[in-house]
């Protein structure tokens, strides 16, 4: 056994098992299994000409050598990214523990609560520093949180301006650049009129519907934007502010000029810069908008026995419910980083908070009156962070300062503007004094001042309190913080403790080694705009990154810029709408979708300017081929795009998938797939053999990126040769192709620090384990198909009955029984599992999708679980709804009472196998009441007082 092949350690299944399973799967090997899986004709011919694969050690040396092509300079470019210190305690016990990075989304409540405590924390902190009534648990990144904004104040207008198609929107000229770059991407396919300007020119027209405006500004000067405020509310016009938040602990906020959303990124609150990403945005807003703002918010609500518990809040705001009346596609967060950012805050509380918003200011003002007194002019009349300095040649300083590695922000010839950041120290002020004073030819030789200038007027300083709570003023110990960490960790099951055998979710190993390097501050201490050459070790990685994948999926080019699925699909929809455009045919907007897709496909459609048109799935669950050609041909003038989820959302790899993409091109359209399944595709078949023109693909389930709890996420698009022109660039550093489309996330590689993980996923694999990794996923799924085979009805198959990675169980009949599938859900938390993915895409059905990582023993102990949750369907009726599955989960606090009132014994209830007792989780709180907590909505950290109040 070769102890240094990765694939050992990253497919659970051994060697002698195989046989095993083929038996009970009634095969003879696993080839046979995919033979009858995936239809012939779709089937690779050749292996996948990935490079060898590496061992792990031999990987992290590589990895290390490629780091070391970084160059890591002093950053002082700003423009929305600054180096941040991450506090230790929180990196050891958070960034790099598997308890934190391995969990899935908080679906289920119960066994969730650490998690949704730690997001309540972020929502508080945002919401107070902001001085807005409402925050969400995060989105992807401040550009796309500014779009977001755009897009929700435009759902939100008045019944006035909606019928006097009031569409222009204004963007203050001091906006980010990659910002406005994003918002031109998404407000042209819904017609939104972008007017870019300056605030104290604007004219207040009631053309308008909303504003954006930059606090402080791009180049660093604060702006007193209260009387615009209240200009636009007589008008009726919305404001979105898009705000440092650090500033913000010494700036008034915007939440108290009356402003109506409050966006921006807490990468500053402990995160690494990691050229781009990930890291957590925030997007704050008024209770009146509760049901539109964009999506993950946590609140408070009660348990079956009226105890405190958290869950995901208003969740009819989701566009899986809403789909092509949604208007976001937004489905995921950064719930990783913006637990990192939170915890940050906890760490620090409100005065660490104070005393560092005042260092990174008094070092600003420091560096701003040492140039001044060398001779420079610093413009900028009030700032909190940044200069904006004036020079003779920005190329002279250019070089003296990379000199020195030291890299400022380049506005034009003339000049340059310095963002001071948390990092700074003394020691840093004399090189760029130097650097200055090389340029021109000047001496460096200056006193440091007596005094600071205050440069904040009276009016602009914050004068109110914040993070007041008792958690932000408790953990400001080490020890104190990591007994923190630790008991919010225990209330959390993640993967370090079981199986999660989320269907289309891809809940597989994230392998220590994949992870290591995201602690490495030759990885994490990049801007994303720093010149290339300073970062071409990152280079490498993402090129042969693109390689890889174009080489999986068959495509000619890759973008890994979006920064989560929705987002690849989004990129993938407007790359389509770019091509048909260049093709003189604009008229193109018909986007035909499956009943049985994601409801981020439909989201994602209009969004993209496109009318979705929706057909059947047949008796089978695949796609009614015969409705699909009636309306190809119906809408053969205006059809833009088909978009397909391959193998199907029902698990199931549809014979007729070459006839319906060659039906697709035949008129004129272009075909999307959906990557959520790709685990059942990779080193078999691929979108390019399939017919697809594009395909997202989903790095944080096949690719081995964690979910950390509901983000990261990764979503690259891979595009065939006539679409690869149309690739998204990036306003400050060029990326895409010819034609490139606008920025569709604002660092232009996305997140790329996580890209590692993928890069080493597939480096320590190569072809052969990438291959085997997917024909061991098909097997899991179908041993699992096979196990249960009479005590559970599987929903659809394919032609020779078998399950691609992931099957669909019916739990409809057991409704005979006085059983809902919810049920099923919380009575597997008693046996220590993560239910699969309940109702969707069925109501009433489970999705279950084991993946390649988990051993066959693992397997058979879900397998148990749902054998004796079985029996316990049968024993339970209608007329004694008092059963263990009714009453599931069941807590520590109810098996230690002195008060059990139920018909079964306590072992029952919370040990009913053997295998439990040895690894026992106790979910910290009974079944949440969803329907509480959306009528009493509370999402900050309110005195219990309050909650009992309500």
């Amino acid at each position: 056994m070769n102890t240094e092949k990765f694939a050992l350690r990253h497919i659970g299944i051994r060697e002698e098992d195989l046989s095993t399973m083929c038996d009970v799967v009634g095969v003879k090997n696993l080839d046979e299994l995919i033979d009858q899986t995936i239809p012939e004709d779709i089937r690779l011919k050749e292996d996948l000409d990935l490079a060898d694969a590496m061992g792990e050690h031999e990987f992290l040396n590589h990895l290390q050598t490629l780091a070391n092509e970084n160059k890591v300079f002093k950053s002082y470019i700003g423009l929305g990214y600054h180096e941040s210190l991450l506090p230790s305690v929180i990196k050891r016990n958070i960034l790099e523990n598997p308890g934190w990075y391995t969990a899935y989304t908080p679906y289920q409540a119960e066994i969730a609560q650490g998690r949704l405590e730690a997001l309540l924390n972020y929502q508080t902190m945002v919401c107070d520093l902001t001085a807005m009534e409402l925050a969400n648990a995060s989105l992807l990144d401040e550009s796309t949180a500014a779009a977001e904004a755009m897009t929700m104040l435009y759902d939100v207008r008045s019944r006035q301006q909606k019928k006097n198609g009031v569409l222009k929107f204004f963007v203050s000229e001091e906006i980010l650049p990659q910002t406005l770059s994003l918002l031109q991407t998404r407000s042209t396919p819904l017609g939104i009129e972008l007017v870019v300007g300056n605030h104290q020119e604007f004219d207040f027209s009631t053309d308008f519907y909303g504003a954006i405006l930059q606090y402080p500004g791009k180049h660093g000067q604060v702006h007193d934007y209260a009387e615009f405020v209240e200009k636009a509310k007589q008008k009726e016009i919305k404001v979105a502010v898009a705000a440092d938040i650090l500033s913000l602990v010494s700036l008034t906020p915007p939440g108290e000029w009356g402003v109506d959303v409050v966006v921006g990124t807490t990468q500053r609150f402990g995160i690494p810069l990691g050229y781009g990403g990930p890291h957590a945005a925030f997007f704050a807003t008024k209770q009146d908008y509760k049901r539109n703002i964009p999506g993950r918010i946590i609140g408070l609500t009660k348990d079956t026995d009226g105890n405190p518990a958290l869950r995901m809040a208003l969740q009819t705001r989701e566009q899986h419910i809403k789909r092509d009346k949604a208007t976001s596609n937004i489905c995921t967060a950064q719930v990783l980083l913006a637990v990192m950012a939170g915890m940050y805050a906890v760490y620090h509380g409100p005065n660490g908070l104070k005393f560092i918003a005042e260092k990174v200011h008094n070092h600003t003002k420091m560096v701003s009156q040492l140039l001044e007194s060398m001779g420079f002019e610093q413009t900028n009349t009030s700032f909190f962070d940044t200069i904006k300095v004036k020079v003779k040649s920005a190329q002279q300083l250019k070089t003296s300062a990379e000199l020195r590695q030291i890299n400022f922000n380049y506005v034009d010839e003339q000049t340059v503007t310095i963002s001071i950041n948390e990092a700074f120290g003394e020691k840093d002020i004399k090189p760029i004094l130097a650097a200055f004073a090389e340029s021109q030819g000047l001496s460096d030789d200056v006193s440091h001042p007596d005094r600071l200038t205050d440069v904040i007027p009276s009016n602009l300083k914050r004068q109110s309190t914040f993070m007041e709570q008792p958690v932000f003023n408790t953990y400001h110990s080490e020890t104190e913080l990591m007994r923190y960490i630790k008991k919010l960790e225990r209330k959390d099951l993640a993967l370090n403790h079981s199986m999660i055998s989320l269907g289309s979710c891809t809940m597989k190993l994230n392998a220590a080694s994949e992870m290591l390097p995201l602690s490495w501050t030759s990885w994490g201490n990049i801007h994303p705009f720093v010149p290339l050459d300073q970062a071409k070790g990152y280079q490498l990685v993402l090129k042969e990154l693109e390689e890889q994948l174009n080489i999986i999926t068959g495509f000619a080019g890759t973008s890994l810029q979006p920064n989560s699925g929705a987002q690849g699909e989004y990129a993938g929809l407007m790359t389509i709408r770019a091509y048909h455009e260049d093709r003189g045919e604009a008229h193109r907007n018909i986007c035909i979708i499956p009943a049985s897709a994601h409801g981020t496909n439909p989201a994602s459609a209009v969004m993209a300017g496109m009318q979705v048109v929706v057909t059947k799935t047949d008796d089978h669950g695949n796609i009614d081929v015969i409705d699909l050609e009636e309306k190809v041909i119906q809408h053969s003038t205006n059809l833009a795009a088909l978009m397909v989820t391959y193998p199907s959302t029902h698990g199931v790899f549809e014979s007729s998938i070459r006839y319906i993409t060659k039906l697709i091109h035949d008129h004129g359209g272009q075909v999307y797939m959906d990557g959520a399944n790709m685990n059942a595709q990779v080193g078999l078949t691929n979108p390019a053999t399939i017919g697809a023109d594009v395909c997202h693909l989903n790095l944080h389930k096949t690719f081995a990126i964690p979910h950390g709890g509901g983000g990261p996420g990764v979503g690259p698009i891979c595009v065939a040769e006539q679409l690869k022109p149309f690739l998204p660039t990036n306003p400050v550093i060029k990326t895409g192709g010819k034609h490139a489309i606008t920025a569709i996330s604002g660092a232009p590689w996305g997140s790329a620090l996580a890209c590692l993980i993928s890069y080493g996923y597939i480096k320590m694999l190569g072809g052969k384990g990438v291959t085997d990794a997917t024909k061991i996923s098909i097997l899991n799924a179908n041993y699992i198909k096979e196990r249960l085979n009479g005590k559970y009805d599987v929903l659809y198959t394919g032609e020779k009955g078998r399950a691609a990675h992931e099957m669909i169980i019916d739990c409809r009949p057991f409704k005979e029984h006085g059983i809902e599938v919810t049920d099923i859900a919380k009575r597997l938390m008693d046996y220590g599992f993560h239910a699969p993915t309940v109702s969707f895409p069925v109501a009433g059905t489970m999705m279950i999708e084991p993946t390649e990582s988990e051993s066959l023993a693992e397997l058979d102990r879900f397998c148990e679980a749902m054998l004796a949750i079985r029996e316990e369907i049968d024993e339970a009726s209608l007329e004694e709804p008092n059963n263990v599955l009714k009453n599931a989960p069941h807590t520590l606090d109810m098996v230690t009472s002195d008060h059990w009132v139920f018909p079964y014994t306590r072992k029952k209830a919370a040990f009913p196998l053997d295998f439990v007792g040895d690894n026992k989780f106790w979910p910290t709180v009974r079944r949440t009441d969803e329907a509480f907590g959306d009528r009493n909505l509370i999402c900050t950290c309110t005195p219990i007082a309050a909650y009992a109040e309500a």
